[in-house]
């Protein structure tokens, strides 16, 4: 009987992409503390032996402890499981925002590089108008032009139909969060899918599926597309660990997920005004923050070296 070597197993791109990624430790340490914020996120608050909303008074801004590991904020809130419902809020922002900005950016950038003319011209110039405007600035708009037309539209809703879900301001937050977020993240993907296809587009196997008389269609999503995705994936990791630090400053600046739903944004800005006094408040959901966002940066960093191997130093 023959032995098969397990060693000799045929290569392909994603298989040789793994077997790098995996020798990164860098990388396998940010997947690995990603992993563990999003079973915190999904998990965590079940697990907590506090409600993230109940208030207690008589512990109020009490340091960490045995009972309060992170210890308690102004209104006696566990501060621990508030992270731990911060996590699910960010996590749900960045997939939300990224999700969204991926396939306005990959469907507008798809179409402009491969069909190219008059369209294509429109959307690098569309792209180039939101680019130029200054992020905070549109979240600002959106948030300050909508919020309140949503908001008496949500009322009236209630009214006819005494459905608690439209006294719900959490869900105008979440809408407006994604829909600002998504506006001003599309134009990155849009430009990276746009510059992959066009390095594609006429490669010969392309050429050749032409030939054929496929569909243009057909040609897009079997040839073209596949081929793009991996400087896409590349940008996807980086692009969730952009979209929880953006929605974290725009609810510090107060234009986010408002309280009482807690985020790792409007935490810190709560910490920041009494962090003298109770640095505690400051430091957890701070320290959170930064080790996620430097995670997503180690995991990007390792994808981009697995999926370009060419391009190490």
């Amino acid at each position: 009987m023959t032995m098969i070597d397990t060693d000799d197993r045929p290569s392909g791109l994603w298989r040789d992409a793994w077997r790098r990624l995996r020798r990164n430790r860098l990388a396998v340490a940010g997947l690995f503390i990603i992993f563990g914020v999003v079973l915190v996120a999904v998990i965590g608050p079940w697990l907590s032996p506090y409600d993230f909303l109940s208030q207690n008074l008589d512990v109020r801004n009490q340091p960490p402890s045995a009972s309060h590991w992170l210890g308690t904020d102004d209104l006696g809130r566990d501060v621990l499981a508030r992270l731990m419902f911060g996590a699910r809020t960010a996590f749900l922002v960045a997939i939300g925002v990224t999700v969204t900005a991926v396939f306005i950016g990959v469907s507008l950038g798809a179409v402009a590089g491969f069909f190219g003319g008059p369209f294509d011209r429109f959307v690098m110039w569309f792209t180039d108008i939101t680019m130029s405007v200054p992020q905070l600035l549109l979240v600002v708009v959106i948030n300050a032009s909508l919020k309140q037309p949503i908001s008496q539209w949500m009322e009236a809703r209630y009214i006819e139909t005494l459905n608690p879900i439209y006294r719900n301001s959490t869900l105008i937050d979440f809408v407006l969060v994604f829909g600002s977020m998504a506006l001003i993240s599309w134009p990155a993907y849009a430009r990276l899918v746009r510059a992959q296809v066009l390095s594609v587009r006429n490669r010969p196997y392309v050429t050749a599926a032409r030939a054929l008389g496929l569909t243009n269609r057909i040609i897009l999503t079997r040839y073209v597309l596949p081929n793009a995705m991996g400087p896409l994936i590349v940008a996807v990791s980086a692009g969730l660990g952009t979209a929880m630090v953006l929605e974290s400053a725009f609810s510090f600046l107060g234009v986010g997920v408002t309280p009482p739903t807690p985020s790792w944004g409007n935490m810190i800005s709560d910490g920041l005004r009494v962090w003298t006094n109770y640095p505690h408040l400051l430091v957890a959901p701070a320290a959170v923050l930064a080790v996620v966002t430097v995670a997503f940066n180690f995991l990007g960093d390792g994808l981009n070296d697995a999926l370009n191997p060419k391009g190490q130093k």
